[in-house]
C-alpha cells in the first residue's frame, strides 16, 4: 500500500474530518467528574456540556 499524496491526505481530511485530540489537565478532569451530581446534573449532561461521551467520565 502507497502513502497518499499531499493532495489526497488533504481530500482524505475533508472528508473525514480533522481529529480533535484535547488534552484536559488534571484538575480539569477532576472538575468534570465532580460536576456530575452537581444540581442534579446526570452523567449525559456533564458530557453533553463538555462535548465528550459519557464513558471518558468514568
Amino acid at each position: 500500500m502507497t502513502s497518499p499524496t499531499g493532495r489526497e491526505a488533504a481530500v482524505r481530511g475533508e472528508i473525514l474530518g480533522l481529529e480533535r485530540r484535547r488534552r484536559w489537565s488534571d484538575d480539569e478532569k477532576l472538575a468534570i467528574v465532580l460536576s456530575v451530581g452537581e444540581n442534579g446534573a446526570t452523567v449525559s449532561q456533564v458530557a453533553q456540556r463538555h462535548e465528550i461521551r459519557r464513558q471518558q467520565i468514568w
